[in-house]
């Protein structure tokens, strides 16, 4: 039973000898100067891990005891010692591997100690009395006992080589498996054998994004269920309400939980039994946070995995370039390799084949054309014959920006350094940044020109347009009668109302779609049984960016998107066509496009990280961004410039090794009405840019004062976009 003892009296300053001092986590202001951890007394000790609540000003606030201060804190003069209010005693103790991830995770990633343990525990938590908390805990039911065991299923040669490597070594591996591989199916068995063998064996499972979970949750359940419960597989992401996401943090942390699924906050979730860890499309930058601490849930799996003796796997088809050069194998000049162990499934489950990948040049088609004569001929083909087509584009909205011809307006978002989104399905204007919508202007507000237009092309325009070319088609499917071919849309807009997502997908599945357009939410993860065509729109944008990821995620992208084509090798074999992806693009000799056309993403790779060295960057430096948001973008930029003079005048630890660049405006460099700039910096050494960050701290914090005009500040280490 759980029970919050009730409030204790404030402890006087000459406080009774055999009170206990404690130090207690609370979730400060970042950046606030207020110190990691905090003193409270307590008529008993308590164990730490233990959660309480505390008064922090006049607010009552969750806490974390982290332990006991040696000696006993001196309190200043004047100043009386304040106890804690009440003990949440029916939940255990936090276990010491949760706490050495959190301290490590604040510590690495520049961020309060408080901030980071407290942020990792359902908001709910800190809401709940002490009645509601206990009928939370009487629902939780008791442990779900094991029934039979499960059901074995056949493997391909390469998953057995895959899971013999897993079972016998202790990793890290990086599963680097084609599209329709079977890597579900490898994690799967590793989940089995980790649960079998240890009675209290626990295992996590990440996914990039929500709307990959219940596909993934249902085969979990279908393979768990009968043997473990329906109550042994709990879910954690954002998406959930509070009272769904205490409930599945409380089963993870009483071990009622054996498998969590989860989006990267399930990283922190409590695990006393972890024995596995599976980080599913690893090179997602869907697992970078950023918010708050800005984490990278894949590299804490792994921080994790290592300190609790667990094993972790790492798959994809397009691995990061981080863990593709992190599992080289060993060679004359390095005989170790790298730090994973490297498993590769090249094959299609059922040899099925890949996607042939088609290049159109637009340099070769009619001005104007939204989709080349041929993959227009192409997908009308397939479509005619019952079978799907996906058309990525990965830009939401009808049109990027409305533009008068006669004066020169733009729907420039009042507030950001960026356009307004023309969206027709409401006609508004959207500015994706800051949220600002307003109505679509009759007439130019400008110069009154009644003939405002639309320039470049969002998933509206291109399902509008899709919509027009294919009206007449007519889909003849086996043993039915012809029918309109179909046209829909998925992506952000189109999934806002809760369940709005799982309908679209059910009907692509169920065949009610002909053609799907959308972004990147369609192209990974997804197992469309009847897309045989895939296309893709505009993408050469990534080629020429001044990310030096931009072509890296590229590829990853189209690469994925392909995967969706033919996953099916009995009905792709059955129509008579191999599955096809179809690029259009304006520089078609690209070697990122001449790697992709060969499904070589080894030859990738290997070109990438020669640039990269020759540059000096990541996974070769290390790398932090420091960005300031201010009233203007030369106070954002003096406070920069100022942080870094005085970590110079300091000669901070480290700083010999660290280079600091000039401040520069982000790239939208106004959200919301305030400016940003940023200042990154780079080190061929981990341990010198952490060591320079640590010390640093202290000097950004005195300069806010001196900097009126700043409105906060931040530190993103390892940055994913630059």
């Amino acid at each position: 039973m759980t029970a919050l003892r009730p409030p204790t009296p404030p402890v006087p300053a000459d406080h009774p000898a055999d009170a206990h001092w404690l130090q207690v986590a609370v979730n400060t202001p970042a950046h606030s100067g207020i110190g990691q951890l905090l003193s409270y007394l307590s008529p008993e000790p308590l164990p730490p891990g233990t959660l309480v609540r505390v008064p922090l000003g006049a607010r009552e606030v969750l806490g974390l005891v982290w332990d006991a201060p040696e000696p006993a804190p001196a309190m200043p003069e004047g100043v009386a010692a304040r106890s804690i209010s009440a003990v949440l005693h029916g939940i255990a103790p936090l276990g010491a591997a949760w706490r050495r991830q959190v301290a490590f995770a604040a510590r690495y990633y520049q961020r309060a100690l408080g901030e980071v343990a407290l942020a990792a525990l359902p908001p709910q938590l800190r809401e709940l009395d002490a009645v509601q908390l206990q009928r939370r805990l009487q629902r939780m039911g008791p442990l779900p006992e094991v029934q039979g065991t499960i059901e074995t299923i056949a493997h391909s040669p390469e998953q057995t080589r895959a899971i013999e490597q897993i079972h016998a070594q202790a990793g890290p591996f990086l599963l680097y498996g084609s599209t329709g591989s079977g890597k579900t199916e490898v994690y799967l068995h590793c989940i089995a054998q980790a649960l079998a063998a240890q009675p209290q064996a626990q295992a996590l499972i990440l996914v990039p994004e929500i709307n990959l979970t219940p596909q993934l949750q249902e085969r979990v359940r279908a393979r768990f269920a009968p043997v473990y419960g329906e109550a042994a597989l709990v879910s954690l992401h954002s998406a959930m309400t509070p009272a769904q996401r205490l409930h599945s943090w409380l089963a993870a942390h009483t071990g009622r939980a054996r498998i969590l699924l989860g989006t990267r906050m399930a990283v922190f979730a409590s695990l006393p039994g972890l024995a596995l860890l599976i980080v599913d499309e690893e090179h997602d930058p869907s697992y970078k946070q950023q918010e708050g601490a800005r984490y990278h849930a894949r590299d804490l799996a792994l921080w994790r995995a290592r300190e609790q003796g667990a094993k972790i796997i790492l798959g994809s088809a397009t691995p990061s370039l981080e863990s593709w050069h992190a599992s080289r194998p060993p060679s004359p000049e390095e005989p170790q390799g790298g730090r994973y162990l490297r498993l590769h499934m090249p094959s299609r489950i059922g040899a099925g084949a890949l996607p042939q990948v088609r290049l159109v040049d637009m340099n070769q088609q009619p001005r104007g054309a939204i989709l080349a004569p041929p993959l227009l001929a192409a997908m009308t083909e397939r479509v005619q014959r019952g079978e799907q087509c996906l058309v990525l584009l990965n830009r939401r909205g009808f049109a990027p920006v409305l533009h008068c011809h006669a004066c020169g307006w733009k729907s420039d978002c009042p507030h950001c350094s960026a356009h307004q989104v023309f969206h027709k399905v409401d006609r508004t204007l959207r500015c994706h940044h800051c949220g600002l919508t307003q109505p679509v202007p009759r007439a130019c507000p400008g110069c009154g020109n009644l003939d405002i237009a639309p320039i470049g092309r969002g998933t509206e325009q291109l399902e509008e347009h899709l919509a027009a070319l294919l009206r007449n088609l007519l889909v003849q499917l086996p043993g039915a009668p012809s029918r309109a071919a179909r046209i829909a849309r998925i992506d952000a807009d189109s999934t806002r109302a809760q369940g709005a997502l799982q309908a679209q997908l059910a009907q692509v599945h169920a065949g009610e779609v002909d053609v799907l357009v959308g972004t990147q939410m369609i192209a990974k993860g997804h197992d469309f049984r009847r897309i045989t065509l895939v296309a893709a729109v505009q993408p050469d944008g990534a080629l020429f960016s001044s990310d030096f990821r931009a072509p890296e995620r590229l590829f990853a992208l189209l690469l994925q998107a392909a995967g969706r084509a033919g996953r099916d090798a009995g009905y792709a074999a059955a129509q008579g066509q191999s599955p096809q992806m179809w690029i259009q693009t304006w520089h078609p000799q690209h070697p990122l496009y001449a790697a992709l056309r060969r499904h070589d993403y080894p030859a990738f790779a290997a070109q990438q990280l020669c640039e990269r060295r020759e540059a000096g960057m990541p996974p070769f430096a290390f790398q932090a961004l420091v960005r300031a948001d201010a009233r203007s973008q030369e106070l954002a930029q003096a406070f920069l410039s100022a942080a870094a003079e005085a970590a110079r005048s300091a000669a901070l630890p480290g700083l010999e090794r660290v280079f600091l660049f000039p401040p520069v405006p982000l790239a939208v460099q106004r959200v919301a009405g305030v400016e940003r700039a940023q200042m990154l910096l780079e080190s061929p050494s981990r341990a010198a840019l952490q060591a320079f960050l640590a010390a640093w701290q202290p000097l950004l914090q005195a300069q806010r004062p001196r900097h009126r005009g700043v409105v906060r500040w931040l530190v993103d280490v390892d940055p994913q976009a630059i």
